[in-house]
């Protein structure tokens, strides 16, 4: 379970929010219609609202703001999430969040960078083909910068000057003119890479890379390799069913054959009974997969009320074995697709539940936060898949993969029957954070993420030893305080609060913690025992 992005400048964003905006009484943008809009109706009230905000901002005239996402409280507050443009370009790090009272007026906002966003130039000095040359030979020859230890090399990469955009690089406060640049590749061991360069137009120095190929890791009855026996929601045409479910945003699992590209097969028979449990039946692995993407997509619309990973309503689809002897799982935005590889010997597929729920929870926080996947921002980025991973996985609450605070303990990926990582104490995985250290943000992000991932264990359990569903645990705290948890869906629905309504692509842990609190503090009021104990937490992995 695996998703890569190199090293790149990343603002802190915990001063901003100390900053944010305070209007006075009688300034108000135009009165908003009720509360009960639609999802459509509210997305064309906050682009409706754009200019004003920008006004009420004082962001210059050649800023605009567009609108990714709005969140409504039951009280009519709205949080209206924008991008920025300046002089029509895209501004990488000009997100930010706009928090309005249900009478209209602005109550306070929160940005991912401070200050202007202007660039010294908007003549760049490269031409586009000559930006996505230095971007595509930069990926050559250093394969994304900074990428995990256990990642091959790539075996072919290709661009274009077609690729490379013009946009305004402000993520590390010193905004500039800048080409954004897709190389695509495939690596060694047969993941498909799609990199997004950020180069300096006058250099071509890279200022960020992003590997956007994330990786891990009618009612029929399935029977899976991990999740066991399930129902499953199918379609019906003919005497013929598929894997298929109209009731879910008509997500379906496909049948790649060992291929590395492509759609794959839809899933269909003559019976609606998929797999027997092994490994060696093809169906196994596509009920894993179907049943991954059904709970994930139950667990946020019936915890959250969100409408699918977008909150669209539309369904991702999901590929089962990719390539030969593929010991990965992966999600990728551009295909809104879930692929899972067979393991070694192809005998292990990696379609275990939390692997589905970590990957496409990339999803849902692309869709919100947009937390930049390097540096801090990244490791809340990892934790956060982690997090809804394992709530997933106490969902579905399954006899065959009992829920815990391990991630991916069932696939065997290091040979040994250890887990990839764990949330009460992540040093056991030798290598990830318990605490926060000025120097955490170094780490690799899927090792940064245990200050995070160790945060919420405390929140939801609290510290020392305890034995839940049969798994014993003991997690310390930096400060040897016991901390007492609020249990995981108050601690759930703390993070995800925080991710849709606060956190914006440069939040680090400090800003985390502020975010984490604001959201606390809606739900269940400032100096609750909830409220508190999110502080707690916090102190007890040295983020205060």
């Amino acid at each position: 379970m695996k998703r890569k992005l190199a090293v790149g400048a990343v603002l802190s964003a915990s001063a901003l929010l100390a900053g944010a905006i305070q209007v006075s009484a009688g300034m108000a943008y135009a009165a908003p219609n009720p509360a009960s809009l639609n999802r459509g109706d509210q997305l064309a009230l906050a682009a409706a609202q754009a200019p004003a905000a920008a006004k009420a901002l004082g962001l210059g005239t050649q800023e605009k703001l567009v609108v990714k996402d709005v969140v409504v409280d039951a009280d009519g507050t709205r949080h209206f999430r924008y991008e920025r443009t300046y002089d029509g370009l895209p501004v990488l790090g000009g997100d930010l969040v706009v928090h309005q009272a249900a009478n209209g007026k602005l109550k306070s906002t929160d940005k991912a960078v401070a200050g202007s966003l202007a660039p010294a130039s908007l003549s760049p000095k490269l031409t586009a083909g000559q930006a996505a040359a230095k971007a595509t030979g930069a990926v050559r020859a250093t394969v994304g910068i900074a990428e995990d230890a256990d990642q091959a090399a790539l075996t072919s990469v290709s661009g274009s000057g077609s690729d490379a955009q013009l946009v305004v690089w402000a993520a590390d406060g010193a905004p500039r003119l800048a080409y954004r640049t897709t190389v695509e590749g495939l690596r060694a061991d047969g993941t498909p890479s799609r990199q997004l360069l950020v180069t300096d137009a006058d250099t071509g120095a890279v200022l960020s890379t992003h590997e956007q190929v994330q990786t891990s890791n009618a009612t029929g009855t399935g029977n899976g390799v991990f999740v066991g026996s399930v129902p499953l929601t199918t379609t019906l045409s003919g005497s013929t069913y598929t894997l298929k479910d109209a009731t879910r945003g008509g997500q379906y699992t496909t049948n790649l054959a060992n291929k590395t590209s492509g759609k794959g097969t839809v899933y269909s028979k003559t019976s609606n009974t998929w797999g027997n449990g092994l490994a060696s039946n093809k169906e196994s692995a596509a009920v894993d997969a179907q049943y991954g993407a059904a709970v994930t997509w139950d667990f946020y619309k019936n915890t959250f009320g969100r409408n699918g990973i977008r909150n669209d309503g539309v369904g991702a689809y999901s590929r089962v074995h990719y390539g030969s002897n593929y010991v990965n799982a992966f999600w990728d935005d551009s295909c809104f697709c879930m692929t899972y590889g067979d393991g070694a010997s192809n005998t292990h597929p990696l379609t275990e539940l939390d692997v589905s729920g970590h990957e496409m929870s990339h999803g849902v926080t692309a869709n919100t936060a947009g937390l930049n996947y390097s540096g801090e921002s990244g490791g809340l980025n990892e934790a956060t898949s982690d997090i809804f991973g394992t709530m997933v996985e106490f969902y579905a609450n399954l006899a065959k993969d009992k829920p815990d605070y391990l991630i991916g303990e069932l696939i065997d990926i290091n040979g040994n029957g250890t887990p990839l990582r764990y949330m009460d104490k992540p040093s056991k995985d030798g290598a990830s954070a318990d605490y926060w250290s000025s120097t955490v943000g170094n780490k690799d992000v899927h090792y940064s993420s245990g200050v995070a991932n160790h945060f919420f264990y405390l929140l939801a359990e609290g510290s020392g030893a305890k034995t839940i569903n049969g798994v014993s645990y003991n997690s310390p705290t930096y400060n040897g305080a016991a901390v007492t948890g609020i249990g995981r869906d108050k601690a759930a629905q703390v993070w995800y609060r925080a991710l849709s309504v606060y956190m914006t692509s440069t939040t680090n842990y400090k800003a985390a913690r502020t975010a984490t609190l604001n959201a606390a503090k809606d739900l269940y009021g400032s100096g609750s025992t909830e409220y508190n104990a999110v502080a707690a937490a916090w102190t007890a992995v040295n983020v205060n």
